[in-house]
């Protein structure tokens, strides 16, 4: 007698090409849909959340301060979402044509209850985000310096067409489309236009900020670790705007005066030319050189 293990005609083990058990089996539409949509999603939550620091991979206090506003308004918003969306769909189950069982009445005029759950939701969510709002806008207010130990680092912000001149009073020298921080030193930045209404961001570090011409306008900012951060142009500005963005590198003090002292040095062979050269068209450009504080004064004032 022939071991079915071995092989026989017609086991459960060995079945022929021809019998309906080995077809495959077809893939219901949904799952193909659902699959679908994973293979366009996933590529771009992996691309969000390796794209290096920025809203959601904050590097700063200011950062991680409004990436928990964020998050505490979206699950405030979903608080109402959810359940509606549920109780859309529970709805829809319930009064199917088929549900014997569902109560039809077409005489229904109004219910309090209903109106109170309606409306009540909304408000407490409207509440909500509003104490949110006002906590935050107070809390994290651009000009409003930031706690620490160490003596805050003024640095001067001036938008040019189309780059970013990054002016440092205390030691006298500038940076072209580089802004350079020692890490966990508090910078305040004074920053203006030369040019047209402008706005300044570094998504990994604070919020974005306006820089207007004839106005001054405040942020302070920290970087908690070293690292290299990008910083951008948020406002349409003309030709070279798609260039207008900046390196910003937070290092260590050591690393910082060493820097300082670097450009300083550069900055005795070159003189003042590298300034009055910055006002002109040259997007992409990342220089060093010298300059004083009373540069930003006389842009603002003119």
């Amino acid at each position: 007698m022939q071991s079915r293990r071995a092989g026989k005609p017609g086991g459960p083990l060995c079945r022929g090409p021809d019998d309906p058990s080995t077809a495959p089996a077809t893939v219901p539409a949904r799952r193909t849909v659902v699959t679908r949509m994973m293979r366009w999603l996933l590529p771009i939550v992996a691309a969000v959340a390796g794209s290096g620091y920025g809203t959601l991979k904050p590097a700063g206090p200011i950062a991680g301060a409004e990436r928990t506003i964020l998050f505490d308004a979206l699950a405030i918003m979903l608080a109402i979402v959810i359940p509606t969306v549920i109780a859309t769909l529970a709805v829809a189950f319930w009064f199917r044509e088929g549900n014997r069982r569902a109560r039809y009445l077409p005489e229904f005029v109004y219910s309090g209850r209903i109106e109170l759950i309606v409306w009540s939701i909304p408000a407490l969510v409207i509440f909500f985000l509003g104490g949110i709002a006002w906590y935050g806008s107070h809390e994290l207010d651009p000009a409003k310096p930031l706690v620490s130990r160490e003596k805050p680092l003024d640095v001067d912000v001036v938008s040019l067409d189309w780059k970013w001149l990054f002016i440092y009073p205390g030691q006298n020298i500038a940076s072209v489309n580089r802004l350079v921080l020692p890490a966990n030193v508090p910078i305040h930045l004074n920053i203006t236009s030369a040019s047209v209404f402008n706005v300044f961001f570094v998504p990994a570090l604070a919020s974005e900020i306006y820089a207007m011409n004839g106005m001054v306008t405040q942020l302070n900012l920290l970087a908690s670790q070293p690292g290299d951060y990008r910083g951008l142009s948020y406002h349409f500005s003309g030709d070279g705007f798609s260039d207008m963005h900046f390196e910003t590198m937070a290092v260590t003090k050591d690393e910082f005066a060493q820097w300082v002292s670097a450009t300083c040095a550069v900055c005795a062979r070159r003189a003042r030319y590298a300034v009055a050269s910055s006002e002109g068209p040259c997007p992409r450009v990342a220089l060093t050189h010298c300059a004083n504080s009373s540069l930003v004064t006389a842009m603002v004032s003119k």
